[in-house]
C-alpha cells in the first residue's frame, strides 16, 4: 500500500452549551469521531454530559504534533480554553456539519 503524503489529524473541543462542560480530544478522522459523539458512543465522559457541539478545532499533518497540542490544551486553565474558543467562535456555534442529513448534532 502506498504511503500517503499528507494525513489529517485534529485536536478538538466539544461542549454541551456555551460556557458548559469542555472536552478536548484528538482524532485522525473528525467526521467519524463526531458521528460517534453525536450517537453517544464517543466516550463515557462525552456521553454522560451530552457533549455534541464542536466549538473549536485545529488541524495537523502529524499525529505527534496533534497529541502535543492536545496535552498542552488539557493542561490549560479553564478560562484560557474559553478565551481560545471565543477568539475563533464567539457565539459557540457548532462547527461540525454532518456528512448526511439523517445525522443531527443537536
Amino acid at each position: 500500500m502506498p504511503k500517503r503524503a499528507y494525513h489529517n489529524y485534529w485536536v478538538y473541543i466539544l461542549t454541551n452549551k456555551p460556557q458548559g462542560v469542555l472536552y478536548i480530544g484528538v482524532t485522525g478522522g473528525i467526521d467519524d469521531r463526531m458521528e460517534r459523539h453525536v450517537k453517544g458512543e464517543g466516550s463515557k465522559f462525552t456521553s454522560k454530559y451530552k457533549l455534541k457541539r464542536l466549538v473549536y478545532f485545529e488541524e495537523f499533518q502529524y499525529m505527534d504534533d496533534a497529541i502535543v497540542r492536545e496535552k498542552q490544551l488539557k493542561n490549560w486553565h479553564r478560562q484560557w480554553k474559553i478565551n481560545l474558543i471565543e477568539k475563533e467562535n464567539p457565539n459557540w456555534n457548532n462547527l461540525w456539519k454532518p456528512l448526511d442529513s439523517e445525522t443531527s448534532s443537536e
